[in-house]
Parts: structure tokens; sequence; C-alpha cells
């Protein structure tokens, strides 16, 4: 941060920065801990690598309407730098992740898509980017405290569903909001997924449904889980792209969210902010 040792100091004894002791009283500084100071206090960010963060974070300020744009350019040119920058900056500004995720990142895909249909992008740029989004929301996944213990969330995507970066984004949203939060992955079958529910029994499940092959068997074993949850106590969020509303409407499920927005707010009905 570009500050004196005894600024540090003195933030750390006045509880603005989480503080371990060591043995022989040295003071141990969380990671996650320093970055929220940092989010809060606006603190410049001189030298971002020793926090582990891309070499170019905190460098450059965006609003989201930009920042899809940048990031849209960005992602086709496979410009990976430039990608992380624009979604570090934009969460070191202290933009919700839920945000980021939905007018940037979403944003930026929906419009390859376009581009993609207009035959002015190609497939492997799309497939690219897919790459490169995951791999800065795995490296902004190492900056986010661990959660709350009492309020763990899982979640994924059925067998037959390869979509990542849906279920990626939900564990990290739901980390931002305080939660310990874990995608168990993509293209799971539901019997397993009814497994995990019962044997850790969480607050929250998501799943994430971008590709339903068979709709009356995707119904038939989603009723598997359901059963899981409803035994375990555990509430269901489910959305994504390929859930219609006919699909929806014979669904059982505590919340439909189609932005990442919705599944924060909705989690926040289970774990009021304090």
């Amino acid at each position: 941060m570009g500050v004196s040792e005894s600024s540090l100091k003195r933030w750390c004894d006045r509880g603005l920065i989480p503080t371990v002791r060591t043995a022989g009283g040295h003071r141990r500084l969380p990671i996650s801990g320093v970055l929220e100071f940092l989010r809060e206090s606006k603190q410049n960010l001189v030298d971002p690598e020793v926090l582990g963060l891309p070499a170019t974070s905190g460098k450059s300020e965006w609003v989201t309407g930009r920042g899809r744009d940048v990031l849209r350019e960005a992602l086709l040119a496979g410009d990976e730098a430039a990608c992380r920058q624009v979604i570090f900056d934009l969460w070191l500004a202290g933009q919700r992740l839920s945000e980021i995720c939905d007018r940037v990142i979403a944003g930026a895909f929906v419009d390859i898509g376009d581009k993609w249909a207009c035959q002015e992008a190609e497939v492997y740029q799309e497939r690219r980017a897919c790459e490169i989004v995951i791999r800065a929301l795995h490296e902004l996944r190492s900056a986010l405290p661990p959660g709350d213990p009492q309020f763990v969330a899982l979640g994924g995507t059925a067998e037959g569903d390869q979509y990542v970066i849906p279920t990626t984004a939900a564990e990290l949203v739901l980390r931002d909001s305080g939660w310990q939060a874990h995608s168990l992955g993509s293209s799971i079958p539901f019997a397993s997924l009814a497994v995990a529910i019962r044997a850790h029994r969480p607050r929250l499940f998501w799943l994430s449904v971008s590709y339903v092959a068979d709709p009356p068997r995707f119904l038939e074993e989603f009723r598997v889980l359901n059963t899981a949850a409803t035994e375990s106590g555990t509430a269901v969020a489910v959305g994504g792209f390929a859930l219609g509303e006919s699909l929806r409407q014979q669904m059982r499920h505590s919340a439909f969210c189609d932005t990442m927005q919705h599944l924060e707010e909705f989690a926040g009905t289970l774990r009021p902010r304090s």
C-alpha cells in the first residue's frame, strides 16, 4: 500500500485489519483481511503481487458499463491480463461480485454470443474467453475469506451440463456475502448431488442449469435432489438460461434466481447481513 510500518501497526491495533499474533509476538495478516480493508478504505494498491494479485490490479478505475465493453474486447482478443485487470479493479473498487458477474462478465458473453451469431466472432474465441474468465474467478476465490461455517452453501450443475462459469460465479457471490460456499463442479448426477446434501446438510444448495437434454428425465431426477434437500432442511435455489417457464413451473424449489444479484438477495433472507 506504500504506507509506513507504523501506520500499518496502528491500523492493526485499532482492529481495522484482522491480525493474528504469532508465538514470537509478530503480527500476521490474512490476505483476505487486507483486501477487505483495501476495498473499504480505498487505499492505493502499490504492489498487488505481494498479495498474490495480478500485477495490474488497482491501477485503473472502471464503471460496470464501460467494464463490460473493455472486457468483451479483451476476451475476443485473448488478452488475459486486461481481462483480469477489469475484474479485479472493479472488485477492489468496492463493486459487489454479483454486479460484476451480471453486468460485466455475463454482459460481455451476451455480446460475444451476438457477434458469433452475426459471424463476427469465432467459436474458438468464445471457448478461449470461458477459460480466461474461469482462471480469473479461481484467482479471485483465493482472495475471499472462507465464510461463516454456520452458513454452508453447496452447488453445481447436473449431469450433462458442462457449463462451469455460472456455478463458479455463484460460489464467489455467496462467499462475498459471508457464506462458506463450495461449488461441487459440473456434470454431476442428481443422485450424487443428493448424497452431498445429506452428508453436509448445507443451509443453501444452488443448481445452475445451462443445458437440459431430456426435460422429463431432468424433472424426475431433480425430485431426488429435492427430497434430500427437504429431509436436510436445505433451501434450494435454481437458475440458468435453460430453465424455461414451463420447466420451472414443474419444479419444487425455494427460489428461482435468474441473476447472481437475485441469488445474493435470496441468500440474504437466509443469512441477514450483520
